[in-house]
């Protein structure tokens, strides 16, 4: 039971941040790419301002897999760093705590393009 407890917060989670995308997209003349900027932001802000951890803790890969997961990795990754070298740490910090995540996409888009067809419409 505690299994479908903890994939119930993390449906739940990762669902009410696709809701609020998808009413952006809906309601506003906001484009896509504006708003995966603006959760990318928000996820650094709410990290900053202590938020986002909370909501992490409570919806796991609900919280962390959408964009606002990789501007909380790249804000506590710069945190990490600071307090680890100091001020270089702002520079390095998020590269290091999301470099994974960049080479994974980096690798995955070069396979996927030995596959794509591409066309110009």
């Amino acid at each position: 039971m505690d299994i479908f407890i903890e994939y119930l917060k993390v449906f739940v989670v990762g669902g009410l941040i696709c809701v609020i995308g998808q009413i952006l997209i809906d309601k506003t003349k906001i484009t896509p790419a504006r708003i995966l900027v603006l959760f990318l932001t928000m996820g650094v802000i709410l990290t900053a301002i202590g938020i986002y951890k909370p909501i992490v803790d409570f919806g796991g890969a609900g919280a962390t897999v959408p964009i606002s997961g990789f501007g909380y990795s790249l804000a506590t990754g710069v945190m990490k760093e600071v307090d680890n070298v100091g001020f270089l740490g702002i520079f390095t910090g998020g590269i290091k705590a999301t470099a994974a995540g960049i080479s994974a996409a980096i690798v995955f888009g070069f396979l996927a393009s030995l596959f794509a067809k591409p066309t110009i419409k």
